[in-house]
């Protein structure tokens, strides 16, 4: 590597790379509000009333809206899907109403030619009946002139046969004790006669827009979506061209990014080696009082963590004995519904608290300055997010216990959305307290801000990244509680994929760079411009790669093309980082220090891994409209979201946990073995979990699902077969290890106030003088 003098070197110029990041960010916001209009008016329609033939009315549109608020109340996507999206035991709901009237319409059919069912008719017999069936369904007998949804007396006699059906279901039939089992939903989940009537009405609408074309079109408003032949339910052209588009955007997103790579290593070879500080940078840093207030947010982290991974023990064995735990009838207290409700929300609780306890110990850190009443705030928020915590979990057993009513469960209970499943009270003050802790960021961050240097690039991205996790959680409070399901939707994947996938995760690649370029591992022009370039590429494809979700939501095709192509942009610039950290990581092997930094370093060399495996291997494996078509709703989505959500964010949240705990054990030097344990036995325990179980699992049912439909990949004569029930038992070996990898971990931060976590000695104190942190290079 040249060894020029620097003076020699011309310093770097971030302008295009800022003028690219907001660029990027403006159209791709631009384009998805558009999109989101456009989502507004092409919804499926809300009738004013279903009415039969006769003018019999069958229900009415309101009936349709409590219908949802029910199904909202007793879990909603924590209890089975609608559209593919929800819960993994139950079947879908809309593809399993659709599926049953379209076979009790051939049935009743296949009766009245000769007393035989449908399956016992001839091959060309049968064949005809298909063509009636198709037209019956498909055809679009809403007018939008009177509001009116006409069904036929036929059809309205099907809608009774499966309403009857889910009454009982739903009710305490004793003939369906089994397949309640099978379903993990215990006896009178819907407590009353008035509510199960109105859960059929939202069952209907929502499989209707799954097999209704639209006017003047030949695809259904769900694009095809599910796959059922019966009525010729089948992939459009549209999915098969714009996944093949999408293919070849990765390809080119790729071979761009190995592009500027290379680019960038070419300008590194004119810059001096890194020259690597004797003893901890970081170590001569001073912990102020609110650093120190941080330590119990930390502590609930763990406790948080312990608390998830049992319910999560809990939630997998509901697949197998869906209506207790090892014969202790856990279901009459804790459903299948809240034990998931409490497993995702737990997830995202400790991980966000621990990325935003991370971001109140940086701040002060970055700027040396304490703001007069930051502890207090620091501690005040704590006590917030407590409160938030349990309340809101309390909340959401109460609605599915329904001991609330409609109203009052979308305020205090349970909203049914997944990942968003708090009641709004709870939603308005978790926005609130973000907005406290942006504010204690802000405060802590202005000094630091002000002073002029190459550092305020990174600062500038800090608050960004900071701001933006206050104000886009906000876009969980633009749905109402009777706002149209695909509109609800569009807004909830802003939280979920914006929110947490997008901004969360451009927070924690600054906060890393942040530590790399003062611990000397990482030049801070290299990590400014991979950084600010990341975010721009991220963001880019992250953005607009948030309608991927949405292809079969009752939106139009403009959705599935625009988020096929930005979701294949989405392939993890965070490796760049880490990637880059862990090359000099081994150049800095011969300083003793550094090996204090090993455990939380391997946590990001993990999250590197799991980014590209997890988010991005698994991630597109299901983000391509025609993989998508046949695998929403299955455990491939499992794959995903475990590999990602743990993969990434948790192993995220852990390492910059571990990096505050070591600035706050200053100089105890810290006994590894714990630690060597957790994180070997976390990430074995996950990719064991996966390739064990969730994989195999979500494979077999996309064959299902390709040969028969989602309903049959969905029921449960396919998941209670042998084979399935053997594969979701082997998952209790991957869990297994990670329970333990999770056990260790609590027991090691446990140990660190404790002291049984500490060596005897001290780790080595840097004597030289060290520069300001908001300083230059």
């Amino acid at each position: 590597m040249s060894m020029k003098s620097t003076s020699s070197i011309k310093p770097r110029s971030y302008r295009n790379l800022w003028l690219g990041l907001i660029g990027s960010m403006t159209l791709s916001f631009l384009l998805l509000g558009y999109y989101g209009r456009e989502i507004y008016y092409a919804a499926p329609p809300m009738p004013k009333n279903v009415v039969a033939a006769d003018g019999t009315v069958l229900f009415t549109g309101q009936d349709i809206k409590n219908g949802q608020n029910v199904w909202q109340s007793i879990g909603g996507q924590e209890v089975g899907t609608i559209w593919g999206h929800g819960a993994y035991v139950a079947p879908d709901w809309s593809a399993d109403w659709l599926h049953r009237e379209a076979t009790w319409l051939l049935d009743h059919w296949a009766a009245q030619n000769g007393g035989k069912t449908y399956d016992q008719l001839e091959v060309e017999t049968q064949a005809g009946l298909r063509e009636r069936l198709k037209k019956e369904l498909r055809s679009n007998t809403y007018d939008a002139q009177t509001g009116n949804l006409v069904v036929s007396a036929t059809r309205a006699e099907a809608m009774q046969a499966v309403g009857a059906h889910y009454a009982a279901l739903f009710g305490h039939d004793p003939d369906l004790q089994s397949l309640r089992k099978a379903y993990a939903l215990p006896a009178d989940t819907i407590k009353t006669p008035e509510r199960l009537r109105l859960i059929n009405a939202f069952f209907f609408w929502a499989a209707w827009a799954c097999g209704t074309e639209r006017p003047g079109s030949h695809i259904t408003y769900s694009q095809n979506w599910p796959h059922e032949a019966l009525i010729d339910n089948h992939p459009t052209s549209s999915i098969v061209i714009w996944s093949a588009i999408s293919v070849i955007a990765l390809l080119a997103g790729v071979g761009a990014m190995v592009w500027y790579s290379a680019a960038q290593r070419r300008r590194e070879e004119d810059q001096d080696a890194i020259v690597l500080p004797k003893a901890d940078p970081l170590l001569a840093l001073k912990i102020t009082p609110s650093m120190r207030a941080v330590l119990k947010y930390f502590w609930v982290v763990a406790a948080l963590m312990l608390v998830q991974i049992g319910l999560g023990a809990v939630t997998a064995h509901y697949g197998v004995e869906g209506d207790g735990f090892y014969g202790i009838p856990l279901a009459k207290w804790l459903p299948y519904s809240v034990v998931r409700t409490w497993h995702l929300q737990l997830g995202i609780f400790w991980i966000a608290t621990a990325w935003l306890a991370t971001g109140l110990f940086v701040a002060p850190a970055v700027s040396g300055w304490e703001p007069h009443g930051q502890r207090f705030g620091v501690n005040f928020l704590f006590v917030c997010l407590l409160i938030i915590v349990v309340g809101s979990l309390f909340g959401e057993w109460m609605g599915v216990q329904q001991k609330l009513g409609y109203v009052a469960n979308f305020w205090f209970g349970h909203q049914g959305y997944e990942y968003v499943d708090l009641g709004r009270f709870w939603q308005i003050f978790l926005l609130v307290g973000l907005f406290l802790w942006l504010f204690l960021m802000g405060c802590a961050l202005l000094p630091a801000f002000k002073n002029p240097g190459p550092n305020r690039h990174l600062l500038g991205l800090f608050l960004l990244a900071s701001a933006a996790i206050g104000l886009f959680y906000g876009a969980g409070l633009m749905w109402g509680r009777q706002t149209h399901l695909a509109m609800a939707e569009y807004w909830r994947w802003w939280v979920i994929h914006l929110w947490v996938e997008g901004f969360f995760e451009v927070f924690a690649t600054v906060v890393i760079a942040f530590l790399f370029t003062r611990m000397g591992l990482l030049r801070l022009t290299t990590a400014t411009a991979a950084v600010i370039f990341s975010t721009a590429i991220y963001l880019g494809g992250g953005i607009l790669g948030t309608m991927h979700h949405l292809y079969f939501s009752g939106t139009p095709t403009g959705v599935l093309a625009v988020g096929s192509i930005f979701s294949a942009l989405e392939i993890v610039p965070l490796v760049l980082v880490g990637a880059e950290g862990y090359e000099n990581l081994q150049l800095g092997k011969a300083r003793s220090w550094v090996s204090a930094y090993q455990w939380p370093i391997y946590f990001f060399v993990a999250v590197a891994f799991w980014n590209l495996v997890g988010a991005g291997l698994f991630g597109f494996l299901i983000n391509p409209p025609i993989a998508l078509y046949y695998m929403q709703g299955l455990n491939t989505t499992a794959v995903h979201a475990h590999a990602a959500l743990f993969g990434v964010y948790g192993m995220l949240g852990i390492g910059l946990m571990l990096f505050c705990l070591r600035g706050l054990t200053r100089q105890a030097a810290w006994k590894s073995g714990l630690l060597s344990f957790s994180f070997w036995s976390l990430n074995l325990g996950l990719v064991l979990m996966i390739v064990l179980s969730l994989l195999p699992v979500g494979l077999l049912q996309t064959w299902a699902s390709v040969d028969h439909g989602m309903w049959y990949a969905r029921s449960a004569e396919f998941m209670q077969s042998p084979l399935m029930a053997k594969l979701r038992w082997l998952r209790a070996i991957g869990d297994t290890i990670f329970t333990f990898g999770i056990i260790g971990l609590a027991w090691f931060i446990l140990g660190l106030q404790t002291g049984w976590s500490l060596e005897g000695r001290q780790v080595e104190v840097l004597d030289a003088e060290v520069p300001d942190p908001a300083g230059a290079n």
